[in-house]
């Protein structure tokens, strides 16, 4: 939907969601504060996305697709599982640090219920990655295979949320991705075969 719009209208959209979802309750946010700050009309934004929800989630399948790419680029020219799954755990940490709105409005502001209604909660390619990875571990008998794949990746991905708004209401003081490899390892020990 984004591409039949201008770039610089795109960009002003873009730039308002995130500003009003991620500082206010997501029942209070409505179309005409975020057509006033992106100064785009009313009816432009209901022609293109139907509902403030449609607007939000074709913001935050934008977004995720970009935390997707980055995955991508990170995991280039690196074999070793443990640390694919490593790079990947940091990616997400430093992705939400560098993009705390996001990170806001994904894990404190959407309602769960309201997304997952909405197809752009599959996210299916960053899924689809993160369970070939893991599903190449437990084929490999590195990781446990004794749960499904997807639920070893509730488990990681759970702890990356958990570990996103602790660090928002303990004020920010710490680096979130520099403490990757600290719960990074904490993971490892809790889906890997024991030895």
């Amino acid at each position: 939907m984004f591409s039949e719009l201008r770039p610089d209208i795109h960009k002003r959209l873009e730039a308002a969601v995130l500003e009003i979802f991620s500082e206010s309750d997501f029942h209070k946010a409505n179309i005409r504060e975020i057509a006033k700050r992106a100064g785009v009309s009313f009816s432009t934004i209901y022609t293109y996305y139907g509902s403030k929800e449609g607007l939000l989630f074709a913001c935050v399948d934008i977004w995720m697709g970009k935390l997707t790419e980055r995955i991508i680029d990170h995991l280039q020219g690196i074999e070793d599982l443990k640390e694919k799954l490593r790079k990947v755990f940091w990616v997400q940490l430093d992705y939400y640090e560098k993009n705390p709105g996001l990170g806001k409005i994904l894990f404190m502001t959407l309602p769960m219920n309201t997304w997952m209604t909405d197809k752009t909660f599959e996210q299916k390619k960053m899924i689809n990655l993160f369970l070939d990875v893991l599903r190449q571990g437990q084929k490999e008998g590195v990781l446990n295979a004794d749960v499904r794949a997807g639920v070893l990746l509730d488990f990681i991905l759970g702890l990356v949320q958990r570990s996103f708004f602790m660090w928002i209401a303990r004020g920010q003081k710490e680096s979130l991705s520099g403490q990757a490899n600290t719960l990074f390892e904490m993971v490892w020990r809790a889906i890997s075969c024991k030895t």
